[in-house]
This record gives C-alpha cells, sequence and structure tokens, in this order.
C-alpha cells in the first residue's frame, strides 16, 4: 500500500490567452473550480492510472471547500485519511491556463500548512511513502525519519523548489523534480546528466517536458522519450507522473515500464481540464500505449 501524505487544495482556473506578466491585465474566459493539490493529486493519480491501493493523509479546513476535496478524492478510490483544522480554510490555488496550455499557479496553503509530524499514521502496511513539499518541511522531514526507521520506501516529489537539507537528501529513496528544481537542488547549471549524478539519493529522476524524461537507478540512467500530444492543459501533468510512477514501481515493474505507463498517463492528463479531473484511468493508459 501506498500513503502520500501532502497537500489538498481547491483550484480556481481561469482560461485566457496567455499568462499574464507582471502588472499585466489579462481578461480571461472560463472559470471553473476543481479539486487539486499535489498530495491529493498524486494519490489519486496512484489509485486509479497507477492502480495501486493508496491511502492519502492531508489536513482540509473547516468549511465548504473541504467537501470538494473529500468527494474528488473518494471518487478515485483513494482512502481519505482527513486531519480537521478548525477555523482555517482549506488550502486554494488560483490557476491561469493559456492556449498553449501552459499554467501560472498560487497557491494560498492554509489547512496544509497545519499538517504536523503527530498526524502520521501507523506505517506497518505501507511500501512506499510519498511526500512533496508544499507542506511544513519540519513534518515531512520528520516523516521522513519515521519512514526509514520502519523499512518503507521515501519518494519525495521536491516541488515547489527550494533548498533542501543534504541530510534530507541522503534518507529519499527515489526524488522525482523537473528540470530547474534539479538545477536548483543541485546547485548545477551545466548540464541535467552532472546534476542527476551530483545528488545523493538513491534514485533520482527528472522530468522535461517535450523531451521527456530521465532517471538515474543504482549508477544506471534510464532515458523515457515524451509522447506527443496536442496539450490543453499541463495542471496535474507532473503529478500524475509522480502518482503512476510510485504505483508501478510498488506493485514490482522494471524501472523502464514504470517511466513509460508515467510518461503515458502523464500526456493523457494534459488532453482534459482540471486537476484530479483529468487523470485517466489505468485502462485508458494501458489502451493509449496499445497505440503507441
Amino acid at each position: 500500500m501506498i500513503l502520500v501524505a501532502g497537500s489538498a487544495n481547491v483550484d480556481f482556473m481561469v482560461r485566457a490567452n496567455h499568462i499574464p506578466i507582471p502588472g499585466e491585465t489579462v481578461l480571461g474566459r472560463s472559470f471553473e473550480t476543481f479539486a487539486g493539490g499535489k498530495g491529493a493529486n498524486q494519490a489519486v493519480a496512484c489509485c486509479k492510472a497507477g492502480g495501486a491501493t493508496t491511502q492519502l493523509l492531508v489536513a482540509l479546513g473547516a468549511d465548504e471547500h473541504a467537501t470538494v476535496i473529500e468527494a474528488s478524492v473518494k471518487a478515485g478510490a483513494v482512502e481519505l485519511l482527513p486531519v480537521r483544522i478548525a477555523k482555517v480554510s482549506t488550502g486554494a490555488a488560483f490557476i491561469c491556463v493559456s492556449d498553449d496550455g501552459e499554467n501560472a499557479i498560487t497557491v494560498a496553503p492554509g489547512a496544509n500548512a497545519y499538517l504536523l509530524p503527530q498526524h502520521l499514521p501507523d506505517l506497518s502496511k505501507i511500501s512506499h511513502l510519498l511526500l512533496q513539499l508544499e507542506t511544513p518541511l519540519d513534518t515531512i522531514i520528520a516523516f521522513v525519519k519515521a519512514a526509514k526507521r520502519q523499512g518503507v520506501q521515501v519518494v519525495l516529489n521536491a516541488a515547489p523548489a527550494e533548498a533542501l537539507p543534504r541530510d534530507l537528501l541522503l534518507m529519499v529513496d527515489i526524488l522525482i523534480v523537473n528540470e530547474g528544481e534539479l538545477m536548483t537542488l543541485a546547485n548545477e547549471t551545466r548540464s541535467v546528466e552532472l546534476a542527476l549524478e551530483k545528488l545523493p539519493c538513491q534514485s533520482v529522476v527528472v522530468t522535461l517536458g517535450e523531451r521527456g524524461c530521465l532517471a538515474r537507478h543504482n549508477g544506471t540512467l534510464y532515458q523515457q522519450a515524451a509522447f506527443p500530444i496536442k496539450a490543453l492543459d499541463t495542471t496535474a501533468a507532473g503529478d500524475t507522473f509522480c502518482g503512476v510512477l510510485v504505483a508501478q514501481l510498488s506493485q514490482g515493474s522494471d524501472w523502464q515500464t514504470a517511466l513509460r505507463f508515467a510518461s503515458a498517463a502523464s500526456a493523457l492528463t494534459c488532453l482534459t481540464l482540471g486537476a484530479q479531473s483529468s487523470i485517466p484511468s489505468a485502462l485508458e493508459v494501458a489502451q493509449f500505449l496499445e497505440n503507441h
């Protein structure tokens, strides 16, 4: 079983011709509300697209937005382990999506900032703990230490990008980052390959957008090309990749197979608006792979 511990947000999404630059006001078109947040997105991806039994530990506010998260996560067959935070709003994200599928996101953490070390549940049935950086770093470090003591594989999606203690990276079994996050963590500007070598984690995976992804596992490099698509909305594409990769590895897939399945699921996510609502089923991913 996979435990995802992380964030949940209600996404307020506006579609516009382009993403505004600082000081610019852009007249948008449609406005919609979706369930999102890196933790919740990755949990739904683990279960729905990856086919793995999944729990989600998340802090929710005492407001109507919490019900949006609960309904979406449960619809994805994820077992929800909610921490209720009184007098605090559920996390929220404000997203502008351009006509070419790119997005700009601002997050108000709300209840996510109140997820604490003592909230970690029993890990006796957990094989992998999947974390992100939208909850307090002290809590993440405490969760990682507890998981390592119990022999649980630790997977960290180091997003949003920030400097991390080397001691934390040494405890992480699988680190998943995008190219910008990789360069920030490795303090490397010359090449992706050099940056991969500089990080102390046993396995490092970097997503490269239209160039696919690259992974270093026990000194071996794996490369997976991106699947050609016309993206409608890239929101949750990275989260889907993370969740499905961990799900595949937890079920015994080799690295090349896991990277291919995760890349396909991520591509399919870009074809639909929204975060959790855009995550495909495992059957849809399998059918997509049959044609590619």
